[in-house]
């Protein structure tokens, strides 16, 4: 009998737990494509399938409440596409897929494309509400790219005439699915774009399958909707049908006709708006007047006769005149008496009157340089001495302190 090993032993369930949660957690959801078979619904309505390819199989299952949202009955022999979760049913030890989403092979390619092309350019801020162009209240011209032979030209025509007829309308017919249909798509945008004669773009076409509508998912006519001048309003398909064009674009409209219903104002709502306003400008105005003339009236009974305010002007003019004259006499006495009173003052100051009464001013000859002390002068020299009448010339014998 072989030796019993030594370590860690696993038992059969905690094994597979362990496997089980190893494998929900490495492959929480992925995109699993292959071919269906051995498909059958039990009464639970639960779908169990084997999805395989050329080399392996692998258990499938989609619950009742996901296949609600199918758009398609799955069936043995068609090629899916879907997203799905690994599982391992522990009771079997077997594991197995739960799908959340199926679709046919072509085209679920095309909705993986789709998203792929759809996070790449919201990456890069195509999106992004800032790069939305402002729609004009009322173009000039509208320039409408679709089919011209399909059912979208003409119901937007329809409702651009029954809106605002005086509109001029520019069709600019393109393949809208096919070969070829993204770069006519991409052309008409820039020929719009060149000519500049219109300031709005109408980009519609009817509905249609995911194929149908690939020209409206692609890469360059997003680039060239994001890269117009021109405002861009997108109807592509019915309500529910969203393109990359209608993320890209300046404004979605769920269909071709609301694209038109966007595009233009209707011209009988604006004419009543027009004639409210007008009614409500003339009542307001008319208010103002009747406001204005009691405002002059009760001005005019207060104003004055102008008679009267030039007598009360001309009153106070000699009311004026004759204060100042009496200020002007007043002023001139009161110089007359200061003359007397500076005349003494200045008699009693002059030099002379002090001469007259025997004083007497000396100054050296040389410099006129006034003598008040007997220290400035010293023996011979010569002295001016200043009389009331005359003058004398001195010289100096002795100097007394």
């Amino acid at each position: 009998m072989a030796e019993k090993k030594t370590g860690h032993i696993y038992t059969v369930s905690k094994l597979t737990r362990e496997i089980k949660s190893l494998l929900e957690e490495t492959f929480p959801f992925i995109w699993v494509t292959g071919e269906i078979s051995n498909y059958m619904v039990p009464a639970s309505g639960h779908s169990y399938f084997t999805l395989k390819d050329p080399q392996a199989a692998i258990s499938g299952v989609m619950f009742k409440n996901q296949k609600r949202n199918l758009k398609f009955e799955p069936e043995n022999g068609m090629n899916i596409i879907g997203l799905a979760r690994l599982s391992l049913y522990e009771p079997r030890g077997s594991y197995q897929i739960i799908f959340e989403h199926l679709e046919p092979e072509g085209v679920g390619s095309m909705q993986v494309a789709f998203e792929q092309l759809k996070k790449k350019l919201s990456g890069q801020g195509l999106f992004d509400e800032k790069h939305k162009k402002p729609i004009p209240f009322l173009p000039s011209q509208i320039s409408i790219i679709t089919s011209g032979t399909g059912a979208a030209v003409r119901d937007i025509i329809n409702v651009a005439q029954r809106r605002f007829s005086n509109c001029p309308l520019e069709i600019i017919p393109v393949k809208v699915q096919g070969n070829g249909s993204q770069n006519e798509i991409c052309d008409a945008i820039n020929l719009v774009n060149q000519y500049q004669k219109s300031d709005l773009i109408i980009l519609a076409r009817g509905g249609g399958s995911l194929e149908d509508l690939a020209a409206f998912n692609s890469e360059i006519v997003a680039t060239a909707i994001f890269d117009s001048h021109i405002p861009i309003i997108t109807g592509v398909g019915h309500e529910t049908d969203y393109t990359i064009a209608d993320f890209v674009a300046d404004l979605r409209a769920p269909t071709p006709s609301a694209a038109a219903e966007l595009a233009l104002p209707d011209k009988k709502n604006l004419v009543q708006r027009i004639s409210g306003l007008q009614k409500s400008l003339n009542t307001s105005l008319n208010k103002k007047v009747v406001l204005f003339n009691q405002t002059v009236f009760y001005l005019i009974s207060r104003l004055k006769s102008p008679v009267a305010i030039v007598s009360d002007l001309r009153f106070r003019l000699e009311d004026y005149e004759s204060r100042l004259t009496s200020m002007m006499k007043h002023y001139m006495q009161l110089i007359k008496i200061n003359h007397l009173k500076l005349d003494s003052k200045l008699q009693a100051l002059n030099p002379e009157s002090i001469l007259k009464r025997g004083y007497s001013i000396s100054r050296f000859v040389s410099d006129k340089k006034v003598i008040t002390e007997s220290g400035d002068v010293k023996k011979n020299d010569q002295i001016e001495v200043i009389l009331s009448k005359g003058r004398l010339i001195t010289r100096v014998e002795k100097a007394n302190g």
